[in-house]
């Protein structure tokens, strides 16, 4: 008799992150973020170089809240133009005008130029961050999301490491033009891994027929343009003041139809956890972009030097997302948030007494860390918990606020703390201004983290995914 050949039953291996279909897609995507959290860190350290170089002081914090004001408006249209046509063209736009923005930085020999590549990079940016979640939606599929995530968090952790020392070196040896120019080729290496591979693989049907959200785009011009008029309409002669708060007024309201109902109201549940975490970037950014400054300006370090102390908040941020996410049975979402924005008042606090007493500058670098480790317990459960409050139905729109809520409040931030800087110059106390001001932001950000569960209840979602996914935003 002929004998029986049996099945084999061992399981196929379903493809990976790295598997031939992928592969690419994979590298790129990854590149693209890595590139952006350089690009970011290392502008940090070495604006305070800048800004001497071109004798621009009065646009160092324009310089930071620009391109996040800009970045909004990058984001609603990417947004819009992905869901019609896909994710292909957002993508190979928004890089070209990341790449103009660097080339026009890097060439300037001027404030003004400087601080108009850093919009023009702002705007690519934001829409280079929601073109690369489509891509994420579309492409892969949902086994493969948390991997995805965990090598965008990856992305962020090496610049975290070794940007700012490399920028400040970059900066030391040859000349800060190079921080921004050398990334140019990069950005176009890993854009061109990105979009053919993408013309390859399966995607999800495009809606050609729907509408531009043109009321949305135009909400988010208006509150860009209102950020970015606060520093010109605040040195107005005896009006300025005034005219500042109404332009702050104007970028707040914008905001408000990119929100969910309640936000700026502080609303038990989603609407409180969108403003938390635009008050979490607005006193930690806010205070952060000044730490390398008054590092170089009172202290005389290095560019390389002064960048270890946003080396040491980074990875404090990465420890603690680790951490979180591996107590989430532990810890509560509300005591996740206060524990978080009471380390990043701390931060803040030595941050400010160190300026004002010209404490050892030791003091305010390990203070960072603690204000790095704050951000680190916030930010993914946050993330977690606007995916938990979420429907299908409104998932995009949620995710997108939750991006606005953070770049509006940086950059309404780094706006004010502009001004603030400015009007106490002649006074020598321009630092712990900007310092008080930050910390005033972490303590309203104290007061409504109890705030972030629905209905009082202190339930904690799976942080899993989302700690990936948010390791380094």
């Amino acid at each position: 008799m002929p004998r029986r050949t049996e099945k084999s039953t061992a399981p196929v291996a379903e493809p990976g992150l790295f598997s031939r279909g992928y592969l690419w897609v994979t590298i790129g995507s990854c590149a693209l973020v890595f590139l952006g959290a350089f690009e970011s860190l290392a502008v940090t350290t070495i604006m305070p170089v800048v800004s001497i170089a071109l004798n621009g002081a009065n646009l160092y914090a324009l310089a930071f809240a620009g391109p996040l004001a800009t970045g909004v408006i990058g984001m609603v249209i990417s947004g819009n133009w992905s869901d019609r046509r896909g994710p292909v063209l957002p993508l190979y736009t928004s890089s070209v005008l990341f790449t103009a923005g660097l080339v026009i930085a890097g060439t300037a020999t001027s404030m003004v130029t400087l601080v108009a590549g850093r919009l023009v990079q702002g705007f690519g940016t934001g829409a280079v961050i929601v073109a690369l979640y489509v891509v994420i939606a579309r492409v892969y599929p949902p086994r493969l999301h948390p991997s995805i995530f965990a090598g965008f968090a990856a992305a962020w952790v090496i610049p975290s490491l070794v940007g700012p020392v490399a920028a400040g070196a970059i900066t030391e040896l040859f000349t800060w033009h190079w921080v921004f120019l050398s990334v140019v080729g990069l950005v176009v290496i890993a854009t061109a891994m990105v979009g053919p591979a993408l013309r390859r693989l399966p995607q999800r049907e495009t809606d050609t027929s729907a509408p531009w959200a043109f009321g949305r785009i135009a909400w988010a011009a208006v509150a860009a343009l209102a950020v970015l008029s606060l520093s010109i309409l605040s040195e107005i002669q005896n009006i300025g003041g005034l005219l500042a708060g109404i332009a702050a007024i104007v970028a707040i309201g914008a905001a408000r139809p990119l929100l969910p109902t309640g936000t700026l109201s502080a609303r038990r549940g989603l609407p409180n956890v969108i403003l938390l975490r635009g008050l979490a970037a607005a006193a930690f950014f806010g205070a952060e972009v000044y730490l390398p400054y008054l590092l170089i300006e009172n202290y005389r370090f290095s560019p390389s030097l002064a960048g270890l102390a946003l080396t040491l908040g980074a990875l404090a941020w990465s420890g603690a997302s680790w951490l979180q996410g591996r107590m989430t049975g532990k810890l509560s979402n509300s005591q996740c948030t206060t524990i978080g924005s009471s380390l990043v008042l701390v931060a803040i606090l030595v941050a400010f007494a160190t300026s004002l007493f010209a404490l050892p500058p030791g003091i305010a670098i390990s203070g960072w860390i603690l204000g790095g480790g704050g951000m680190g317990l916030m930010y993914p459960r946050i993330s977690t918990m606007t995916l938990a409050m979420s429907t299908p139905a409104n998932q995009g729109f949620n995710s997108a606020a939750l991006s606005i809520s953070d770049s509006m409040g940086g950059a309404l931030a780094l706006a004010t703390t502009g001004i603030v800087f400015a009007a106490l110059a002649a006074t020598g106390l321009s630092f712990p201004g900007v310092f008080a001001f930050a910390a005033a932001i972490a303590i309203v950000a104290i007061l409504i983290a109890p705030r972030v569960s629905p209905s009082g209840a202190d339930a904690v979602v799976d942080a899993g995914h989302a700690v990936a996914a948010d390791t380094a935003s």
